[in-house]
């Protein structure tokens, strides 16, 4: 198995770091690429990595440690647990259509409508975007695009209004919480939410290449801090251990454990969403749990293996190579 990654790394040009773990002492290791390439610093294993979107699962973890807490309920109403007007919106939207992407509320990015994530930077500067709250000009007064609990459709507003709803609860800022109540808990020491303005060190810069052969950083293209709905970084090794502290109910108790994992919506196929995880499943059950992200140069894939046993991580420091190495693993699991 470690030979074909290996030989995928080196056909594709791979810029990353590859987990693969299992319970019977597997453990794979790999990295290629630069995490800097002005000064050909290597990718390693404790690079940290942007995973864009993947770090919704923080939110829903975060979500549902209030609902276990007794702080939240998934049945409240956004109308109640943040002060804020929705002019335009529908007062019976809930937590739980926000976690399931079914809330119907507008997107701040609309694939729809936009081709180019760079697109929204036209308009506003991605370097106001530090808060969570500096969101809110781009959604609160735009109608809403159908009716909560109807149907689901991929929105990113949604995360950052359950990210505002962490706040209001918790009385923390949200990338505060997930590091006391997620990353602290977990054991992920070298993860966090770092400005593109600040990176520490050790953190690979995202490669935006064109078919020319020259590139740049995506330093302009994100929001120069992510939050709720996506931009924190890990390591691969910390993506690891958040796998093992959730599934080990380390995070949340088995009963919310199990409430996070549940496949709430079908998107199509044999594809569904539970909070904040992508779940794939047959008539037979699970076949696995799954976090990707991507974002101008950020392609992340970290799923668990239920039947295996298996867990996998692949982050990537340009747009695209991560879902080759997380296929070439499927292939061989279920072969």
């Amino acid at each position: 198995m470690k030979n074909k990654l290996m030989e995928l790394q080196s056909q594709n040009n791979y810029s990353g770091t590859i987990i693969v773990q299992d319970t019977k002492g597997m453990d794979i290791a790999l990295s290629s690429g630069y995490a800097n390439r002005s000064d050909a610093l290597e990718n390693k294993q404790n690079t940290r990595y942007g995973i864009a979107s993947g770090c919704k699962l923080f939110t829903g973890i975060a979500i549902c440690q209030l609902v276990q807490s007794g702080a939240l309920s998934f049945e409240s109403k956004l109308k109640n647990v943040i002060d804020v007007n929705f002019p335009l919106w529908d007062d019976s939207i809930t937590v739980h259509h926000l976690l399931t992407h079914t809330s119907g509320i507008p997107d701040y990015f609309d694939e729809e409508v936009m081709d180019d994530f760079e697109e929204l930077w036209k308009e506003i500067p991605m370097y106001t975007l530090r808060r969570l709250i500096d969101f809110l000009p781009l959604i609160q007064n735009k109608p809403m695009k159908g009716k909560p609990g109807e149907s689901f459709h991929y929105n990113n507003a949604g995360y950052i209004l359950l990210g505002l709803i962490v706040e209001e609860v918790s009385g923390r800022e949200f990338t505060s919480y997930v590091q006391k109540h997620i990353f602290q808990r977990a054991g992920m020491s070298d993860s966090g939410y770092f400005p593109l303005d600040a990176l520490p060190s050790r953190t690979a810069f995202g490669y935006i290449d064109d078919r020319h052969g020259s590139w740049r950083t995506n330093l302009y293209s994100l929001p120069i801090r992510g939050g709720s709905d996506g931009g924190a970084f890990v390591t691969a090794p910390d993506m690891s251990k958040c796998w093992h502290a959730l599934l080990h109910h380390e995070l949340l108790n088995e009963t919310f454990t199990k409430k996070l994992l549940t496949p709430f919506v079908h998107e199509e196929g044999s594809t569904y969403y539970g909070y904040g995880v992508w779940i794939e499943k047959n008539t037979k059950g699970v076949i696995k749990y799954h976090l990707m992200g991507f974002d101008p140069g950020v392609n992340f894939h970290s799923a668990y293996y239920p039947n295996q046993e298996i867990t996998f991580t692949a982050c990537s420091n340009v747009s695209s190579g991560a879902y080759e190495m997380m296929k070439l693993l499927e292939n061989f699991i279920n072969n």
